[in-house]
């Protein structure tokens, strides 16, 4: 579904028949009655609980590739509900998630990702733990094949306290330093020439030719040259932006949120994007005395539009008000597409995955059961946004690729989608 952004939308999301939600993941937007689900087997210590939602990007997604970008989202899916079937906390399970997204040669993170103009990948990622509000982050990163794994140990290391002589550890981390240090923390180095694919070779090749036909452009006022050039950067541009993320919420109800991306093409060697800057890549906080929900974000994106904005934390802070997906969507109108800080630019690009969690307080049919209600969405002023979602009860995982219609003007417009689930947890009692 999507609007202007000056509209309300007032119809549930409705996936394609193969892409129902199960019973634990219905939609209720807006208004429905939550349902509870079926009272759990008190026999059943093995009971898992927890939720995660992913995306490979917001961008462009073919349909020609549609198949591979679904198929990776569940893979990052059941990747997470694993570690949390095992009892891993939720950032542990959003780490897990991401390692899988980062090894596809399908998305633009780890593996596969986007050459800067020497050739090069670099790559950006951050971790944020809710539970303790630690972040750990890399930028510009060479030579290691899950940058998502450093940003966790960063983040591991710095629970750990002060280091010799009182010094601060460190918490975000570039360049040579960022690979020197997860070399020393046993991270193992991976050559750049094989982190590259064919894919990202032939769109490095492609890129430099049109940056070279851009430049004589440019210098000999061809108009028509200059129109047919224009023209490919609006099909092909926003296909560049496909960073990708996690959110997840444990059977404690804490939340963690990941981020990772190689970052723009072509981008000038060094540059660091929203990735892994802290507030704007992802948040993650577990609910506090002033807040009443537990919320966490993953954003993808043009990485200076969300810097500038700081689109992570903005939306987590909009996600405390009472309706969900007003919030979302005013957050995504006020302070993305007319925010003051982008008000030169006339297309903002970016998306966002949001959830946020809190225990149920209506009368539970017994002590033993606990239940988490878990709102989660996602939108987009991107042409689209692949994301996929799971819950640890579920079989497997639901994917959507959320498109805005032909008239829909990329940048301008937003698309916004979600949906409810109600975890529930059994716990045994000892006579």
């Amino acid at each position: 579904m999507w609007k202007n952004a000056s509209e309300v939308m007032e119809t549930p999301l409705h996936p394609s028949e193969e892409d129902q939600p199960s019973p634990a993941l219905r939609d209720t937007w807006p208004g429905n009655p939550i349902k509870p689900q079926d009272t759990p087997d008190k026999n059943d210590k093995s009971k898992a609980v927890g939720f995660v939602l992913v995306h490979a990007g917001a961008g462009y997604h073919s349909e020609s590739k549609a198949k591979e970008y679904k198929h990776v989202c569940k893979r990052a899916c059941q990747r997470a509900v694993d570690r949390l079937n095992a009892g891993a906390l939720a950032v542990d399970a959003v780490a897990a998630a991401l390692v899988e997204l980062e090894d596809s040669p399908f998305t633009n993170a780890g593996m596969g990702s986007n050459l800067n103009l020497s050739g090069e990948i670099e790559c950006d990622a951050s971790i944020m733990d809710g539970k303790t509000l630690h972040y750990g982050a890399v930028g510009a990163i060479s030579g290691i094949k899950n940058p998502v794994l450093v940003a966790n140990r960063l983040l591991n290391e710095a629970q750990k306290g002060k280091l010799s002589a009182g010094r601060i550890p460190p918490c975000f981390l570039v360049g040579e330093g960022a690979h020197d240090w997860a070399i020393n923390h046993g991270i193992a180095p991976c050559p750049s020439e094989k982190m590259a694919t064919k894919f990202s070779l032939s769109a490095y090749k492609r890129n430099k030719r049109k940056m070279e036909m851009a430049e004589k452009v440019e210098s000999g006022f061809n108009h028509q040259a200059k129109k047919r050039r224009q023209s490919t950067e609006n099909e092909n541009g926003s296909g560049l932006l496909d960073t990708v993320g996690a959110i997840v919420v444990d059977r404690e109800g804490n939340v963690a949120s990941a981020v990772s991306s190689g970052g723009l093409a072509m981008k000038h060697p060094g540059r660091v994007g929203q990735a892994a800057h802290h507030g704007c890549g992802c948040w993650a906080e577990n609910t506090r005395t002033q807040n009443p929900y537990s919320t966490a974000v993953s954003t993808s994106g043009c990485g200076e539009h969300l810097i500038r904005t700081m689109l992570a934390r903005e939306c987590s802070s909009a996600m405390q008000s009472d309706d969900a997906h007003q919030a979302l969507l005013e957050a995504m109108q006020n302070k993305f597409i007319s925010s003051p800080f982008l008000a030169s630019e006339d297309c903002v690009l970016g998306g966002v995955i949001v959830l946020r969690c809190s225990r149920c307080c209506d009368a539970q049919p017994s002590p033993d059961i606990q239940a988490i209600l878990v709102e989660f969405l996602w939108s987009h002023t991107t042409e689209s946004m692949c994301v996929g979602y799971m819950s640890a009860q579920d079989g497997k995982a639901k994917t959507h690729i959320s498109r805005l219609p032909p008239e829909a003007v990329a940048g301008r417009s937003l698309a916004i989608e979600g949906g409810v689930c109600r975890l529930v947890e059994t716990r045994s009692t000892v006579d």
